[in-house]
Formats: structure tokens, C-alpha cells, sequence
């Protein structure tokens, strides 16, 4: 089914198939995470990485888990629970990738 819309302008409007990753887990500082990983051929090899409870959801990818505070900004994490954020994603996120 194609949606067409006049008073739209589409940029991009596709189907592909993913993968959906979901993980619940509590760390030492108790906080429990309730994630979706989805794994796509978008984003350059990056993943969605999205937090249920907050509602939040990110394109993340290895590189990404290495700017300081960047995880903590985006999912409003305290520094020990974007450290036990940032130690499981490191497991689960390849390397991004880049085509011309």
C-alpha cells in the first residue's frame, strides 16, 4: 500500500526486513534496562538502540560507545549506569561501516 499525500514531501519511504534484539538485564547499580537492538542495513552498519522504559531510542555503533558522556546524555543515565550501558553494547554492536 502506497500513502500519497500532496501536502507531503517525501524524502524516503521503504520496507526492508530487520532483525529485532530484546534484552532485559539489571546491573550492579540496579537499574534495570529493558532494550530492543534492531539491526537493519541502514545507518551504515549501526544499530537502533532503544530503551522502553524512557522511551528513547538511538543509532548507535562501537565508535559512538567511546565519546564520553554520550550515552549517559542520550538515555539520561547516571555515570555507573551508562558504564553498565556502554560494557553490554560493546558486546552486541559491530563496527560501522561506510559506502561511497
Amino acid at each position: 500500500m502506497t500513502f500519497s499525500d500532496p501536502e507531503l514531501d517525501f524524502l524516503s519511504d521503504m520496507n526492508e526486513q530487520s532483525s529485532s534484539r530484546f534484552v532485559t538485564f539489571i546491573g550492579h547499580s540496579m537499574k534495570r534496562f529493558d532494550l530492543v537492538i534492531t539491526t537493519t542495513n541502514r545507518f551504515y552498519g549501526k544499530k537502533l538502540v532503544t530503551d522502553l522504559q524512557a522511551g528513547r531510542t538511538a543509532i548507535l555503533g562501537s565508535d559512538d560507545l567511546e565519546e564520553e558522556g554520550y550515552l549517559e546524555r542520550i538515555f539520561s543515565l547516571e555515570e555507573e549506569e551508562g558504564e553498565e550501558l556502554r560494557t553490554f553494547l560493546y558486546q552486541v554492536l559491530g563496527e560501522p561501516y561506510f559506502t561511497d
